[in-house]
Order: structure tokens, then C-alpha cells, then sequence
């Protein structure tokens, strides 16, 4: 026999939503948590097979030859993603529609390859660390966040992002003395990574309107995107005939198999955390991550290996911690409730 104390049941129910509260909160950290280690894990592993890949020499004596085939290991790149994702929505999602208009997709693809080529591009003509221009993505999804989409931050945030990327460049920045100062005036290979930028930002902008409109789950944003990514570098290889070149020097060399095989999964699962990443926490927190994550990697290897870190480097660590310690803290974007 049970007996109704008055106000019990009350009580009980007002407890049951404040314990909800910090239950939803930390089911929340330990996403993100995850989410930050499968990106950091995946993508550290998927930097040395690119290397081994891309700088590796292939052969004997004097017919040794490297890889040169960076748009159709892409192309192969893209596939593998597009099947994985595939398969994680037959086996998680089945039926699950997809409301997303497919225009946004063929936008972000284009957005997406664009940066990736200007990029890639903007090597050959920058003579000083790009990666110093290349870290303020964060920024650059602010500025096009606030201006096409409307969207408003805390301005805890600005600081937090502000502190990231600061850090980041002074950690990174290497001043090159060597270099003639008509030489380091703004020219193509900066106008390269400024489109770069751009088209980051463009790519952010897609996606928040996807994930804010449509409600898009991670696997379809995954999926599509990269279908349209191989159909638009299939027809670039086979229009310039790479795809040839390369399958005559898979044939000479057929141990690459295995290394762009890892590479694919790696890269699937790369993406996986990192579309779970926009869909549950917005482009510009994937974009922190990531923007920490290359910090994070570059320290290891400093510590790992014993450099001494310089005054400057320091400070950029310090900046980043005190960075991410106030986003952890306070950079929370409010959400809007419902009645």
C-alpha cells in the first residue's frame, strides 16, 4: 500500500526537472568531448598518411618518382566518405528523410573544393607561414555568421575566439628574415588565401543554414556533400586525364594501395566527428576545434620531441588555454525556448 504525502509528488517532479538540467548538460560535454578526441585522433593519423603518401619516393635508384595525384586522391577520398556515410545512415538512421533542398548541397560541395584548391594553391606563391593567415577561419564564420545569417553571439564568444586564434598565430608565426620585403608585399598567393577564407566561410554559412532550417543529420550532410564533391573531381580528372596517369602509377607501384586505403577510412572518420560536430555544436565551435586540434598537434610534437618553446610561443599557449577556458565557461550561445 502506498500513501500520498500532499506536496510529495510536487516535490518529486520539481526535482526530477532540476536533476534533467545537469544530466543534459553533461550528456552534452561528453558529445563534445568526443567528438573533439575523434577529430583530433583521426585527423592526427590521417596527417602522416597524407605525408607518407604525398612526400614518400617510389621506386629504385634513378627511376625513383613521387606522387602527383592530389586531385584524384581526393576524388578516391570523397567515394570512401560518401560510402561510409551511406552505410552509418542504412544502419543508424533507415528510413529517416531528408527534407534538405539539394542546391545546398551542390553550394557547399563547390564552397568546400574551392577553399580546398585555393589553398593548396596559395602554397606555391606564399613565401611566409600561411598557416598563420589560415587560423582565423573562426573569424572569418563570425563575420558571415552575423552578416548573411543574422546569427548573434555572446560577446563572450568574439573574446574567446579572439584569444584562440591570437594564441594560435603567435605560436605559429615564424618571422622569415630571408625574405626581401618587396617580396613579402600583398600579392596572388594572398588574394589565394583570402579567397580561401571566403569560401571557409561560405562553406560554415551552408551548413548553419542546413542545420538551423532543415534540421540536416550529420551521415546526410556527410553523404551528400561528398557525392557531389566526387562528381565534380570526377569530371576534373577525367577531363585532364590524371585518373589515367594515376591508375599507370598505382600499376608500378601497388604498395600505395594499402597507405590510400588507411587514408579514405581515416578521412571517413574524420568527417564523421566533424559533421556530428556542426550538426550538435554549429560550424564555428567545429571550426575552434579544429583550429585547437592543428595547435594541440604542433605542441605535442614540441614537448615529445624537447624544443624549448620561445617567449612568443609561450604566450600564444597561455592565450589559447585562457581561450578555450572561457568558452568552455562562458562562450555558450543561448538557445531559443519554445512556449
Amino acid at each position: 500500500v502506498s500513501v500520498s504525502i500532499p506536496g510529495q509528488q510536487e516535490d518529486s517532479m520539481a526535482a526530477g526537472k532540476g536533476a534533467g538540467k545537469p544530466s543534459l548538460l553533461q550528456n552534452e560535454r561528453i558529445r563534445f568531448i568526443v567528438c573533439f578526441l575523434g577529430v583530433f585522433v583521426c585527423y592526427f593519423y590521417y596527417g602522416i598518411l597524407q605525408e607518407t603518401i604525398t612526400r614518400g619516393q617510389y621506386g629504385e635508384g634513378e627511376k625513383k618518382e613521387k606522387f602527383v595525384y592530389a586531385t584524384t586522391l581526393v576524388f578516391i577520398q570523397c567515394i570512401i566518405n560518401a560510402g561510409f556515410a551511406k552505410i552509418l545512415i542504412q544502419f543508424f538512421e533507415g528510413s529517416r528523410p531528408d527534407h534538405t533542398k539539394s542546391w545546398l548541397y551542390g553550394v557547399c560541395s563547390l564552397s568546400y573544393l574551392g577553399a580546398m584548391v585555393s589553398s593548396n594553391s596559395a602554397l606555391q606563391y606564399v613565401n611566409y607561414p600561411t598557416q598563420v593567415s589560415l587560423i582565423s577561419q573562426p573569424i572569418q564564420l563570425m563575420i558571415l555568421g552575423v552578416f548573411v545569417l543574422r546569427k548573434k553571439y555572446p560577446l563572450a564568444k568574439y573574446l574567446c575566439v579572439l584569444l584562440i586564434v591570437s594564441g594560435v598565430a603567435l605560436f605559429l608565426y615564424k618571422p622569415n628574415k630571408s625574405v626581401a620585403s618587396t617580396e613579402s608585399a600583398f600579392g596572388f598567393g594572398e588574394i589565394l588565401l583570402l579567397l580561401s577564407l571566403t569560401m571557409d566561410g561560405l562553406t560554415g554559412v551552408a551548413q548553419d543554414h542546413m542545420r538551423s532550417l532543415f534540421q540536416t543529420s550529420a551521415n546526410h550532410m556527410m553523404l551528400n556533400i561528398n557525392m557531389w564533391s566526387t562528381l565534380v573531381l570526377g569530371l576534373g580528372v577525367l577531363w585532364t586525364g590524371e585518373v589515367w596517369d594515376f591508375l599507370s602509377f598505382t600499376d608500378r607501384h601497388p604498395s600505395i594501395f594499402w597507405n590510400i586505403l588507411l587514408f579514405g577510412i581515416t578521412s571517413a572518420l574524420g568527417q564523421t566527428f566533424i559533421f556530428m560536430t556542426v550538426v550538435y555544436f554549429g560550424p564555428l565551435t567545429c571550426s575552434i576545434v579544429t583550429t585547437t586540434r592543428k595547435f594541440f598537434t604542433i605542441l605535442g610534437s614540441v614537448l615529445l620531441f624537447g624544443n624549448v618553446l620561445n617567449t612568443m610561443q609561450w604566450v600564444g599557449t597561455i592565450l589559447v588555454f585562457l581561450g578555450l577556458g572561457f568558452d568552455a565557461k562562458f562562450g555558450k550561445t543561448p538557445k531559443k525556448t519554445t512556449h
